[in-house]
């Protein structure tokens, strides 16, 4: 069992295979890979670019998140392993870990217990420094634009309306709101900027949505970094700065192959935030993925209502990726904090808080089937304190909606337990789905949103501040009213106040701001008091994490 050893004692413990014999597995022969090290390395992508997609997709999400934890990447990696064993070829196609939580509050994204990829604090950490290629590449458009403006800014740019801002990959809310340029004549031109952390930077969207290094580039190039004087958008390729750019992620665009901890293949790769961004792992290495798998378990960030839906309405869209099912990962404890209960108490059986909290899921449920047409089982992610009653009544109230209830006891038991679910994927894959979007892309923004909010959240509609009023008409006019909507919101609720549990209604969505991310390619949403870069809380995880002597690192999840 893994109650008294934490997550890197066992990951640490772990024999792991030389990623070379990993790649084997996945079918690439040595000269496809670079290795980084032993137990990590980059795939040459190339070499399979005219290799056909034949693996089912099986997208992986969840229920609203709670303080309580649920578990979604532990139960891809889990789910992988156990169609593994269950003689099915199965690989992952999972995001990077951003510094930012890690040292924050939610810690590490490589699984738990069992079912984790290693080596974790590798992938925790710098990784194969695909992270930091994102920010210099952001930072090199900041600098050359600031140049621009500096060197006698033929161009005409407007200094009040740059709205490229500069970022770093960790919570740092001092660096919000800054102003730069002070000093004098030779110091630039003094305006007022900011940061954003690198995973909610539009070079990361642009980053996990290319399908090749050119797509790379042509997106890096049609991104949008300031207004000039005449309210004109200026873009990368006017500074020519998309060369450059796309040399620093030149090899940061190849997928990381490493393993779970059971020896089977899995693609970490890319990371974007789901409540700012689109919240998926990059499209590189979910099709590379589907080229050499017959399965590919895939998973989307946060809820069902923020990764889901972009992954479904974006990253679908854009990469022609059809899922054959979904998996909504849900705990019995979560359940009871949505039903009112404190995180304290979340123990004890309450089987009318559950019910209470049980709308969140069901509302989720309805969603990926009605919505998108998909077939989903719900997994129930096991903790010791689940009593049988409360998994009852889980189990009673899905059937009632026609839906398959499997327990997933990946975390204690890794793949071993994670056979039922393992099974209704592979009967759900079977089944024939009718899979669509939740709205068109000919519609107009505004009827675009309105079909998020009231499909999706189940909201009575949506309201536009002034100047994000103003925003949408201006979008319309240059050009950009037909792309895809990407909704940055709270991850807590279906609402936009993040107080809100279960399933609301009788509420609208306010958004604030919209803005044109023309690399990434879709409209970024802003609502309710959504920020770009997190601040780090009041005993940060980092005051845990150390390294002792010999280079090992502790502390860390």
């Amino acid at each position: 069992m893994a109650d008294h050893k934490s997550d890197i004692e066992i990951a640490q413990e772990a024999q792991l295979l030389p990623i070379v014999e990993v790649a084997k597995r996945a079918g690439l022969s040595e000269d496809m890979i670079e290795p980084y090290g032993h137990t990590k390395a980059k795939v040459d992508i190339h070499s399979l670019a005219n290799m056909p997609r034949k693996g089912k997709l099986v997208l992986v999400t969840a229920i609203n998140p709670t303080p309580a934890g649920e578990g979604k990447t532990t139960t891809s990696i889990g789910l992988a392993d156990a169609m593994n064993l269950t003689g099915r070829k199965t690989m992952l196609a999972l995001r990077e870990p951003s510094l930012g939580p890690v040292f924050g509050v939610k810690g590490g994204a490589a699984g738990g217990g069992y079912a984790q990829v290693v080596p974790m604090e590798d992938i925790n950490l710098h990784f194969t420094g695909d992270f930091h290629a994102i920010g210099a590449a952001n930072n090199l458009c900041a600098a050359m634009l600031d140049n621009h403006i500096k060197q006698g800014n033929s161009l005409g740019i407007d200094p009040r309306r740059v709205v490229w801002r500069r970022c770093v990959d960790m919570n740092d809310r001092q660096l919000r709101n800054v102003v730069d340029g002070l000093g004098g004549i030779a110091d630039g031109m003094p305006r007022q900027d900011g940061f954003d952390i690198t995973v909610a930077s539009e070079v990361m969207a642009a980053f996990c949505l290319a399908t090749d290094l050119m797509d790379l580039k042509a997106r890096l190039s049609r991104m949008v970094i300031a207004y000039t004087y005449d309210r004109k958008p200026v873009t990368v390729a006017d500074i020519h700065a998309e060369g450059a750019m796309t040399a620093l992620l030149k090899d940061a665009i190849k997928p990381n192959l490493v393993q779970t901890l059971e020896g089977n293949p899995a693609f970490v790769h890319g990371g974007p935030f789901a409540n700012i961004a689109h919240g998926c792992n990059s499209v590189e290495a979910t099709t590379t993925a589907m080229k050499l798998a017959d399965y590919v378990v895939t998973e989307a960030g946060f809820g069902a209502d923020l990764g889901a839906e972009k992954f479904l309405d974006i990253k679908c869209r854009y990469a022609d990726l059809k899922p054959s099912a979904v998996v909504l990962v849900a705990t019995v404890r979560a359940l009871k904090y949505n039903g009112g209960v404190a995180k304290a108490d979340l123990g004890a059986e309450n089987l009318e808080a559950l019910e209470a909290g049980m709308p969140n899921l069901l509302q989720h449920v309805t969603n990926i089937r009605e919505v998108w047409g998909l077939p989903v089982v719900v997994a129930i992610n096991a903790f010791p304190t689940d009593t049988a009653a409360e998994l009852q009544l889980v189990e009673r109230k899905c059937n009632e909606l026609g839906v398959s209830v499997a327990l997933s006891e990946v975390w204690a038991k890794g793949g071993e337990g994670g056979r039922a679910l393992a099974e209704e994927v592979v009967r759900l894959c079977e089944e024939p789905n009718d899979f669509r979007f939740a709205y068109e892309l000919d519609d107009t923004i505004e009827n675009k949103l309105t079909a998020i909010a009231t499909k999706v959240y189940h909201a009575d509609g949506v309201d536009f501040t002034g100047p994000a009023r103003r925003q949408l008409a201006q979008l319309e006019e240059q050009g950009f009213g037909g792309l895809p909507i990407c909704v940055a919101k709270t991850q807590y609720s279906f609402t936009d106040d993040q107080t809100k549990l279960g399933a609301p209604r009788g509420f609208r969505i306010t958004v604030r701001n919209l803005k044109v991310s023309a690399g990434a390619g879709f409209i970024v949403a802003l609502t309710g008091d959504i920020m770009t870069m997190p601040g780090l809380p009041k005993v940060p995880a980092a005051e845990k994490i150390d390294v002792t002597p010999d280079g090992k690192i502790v502390g860390l999840f």
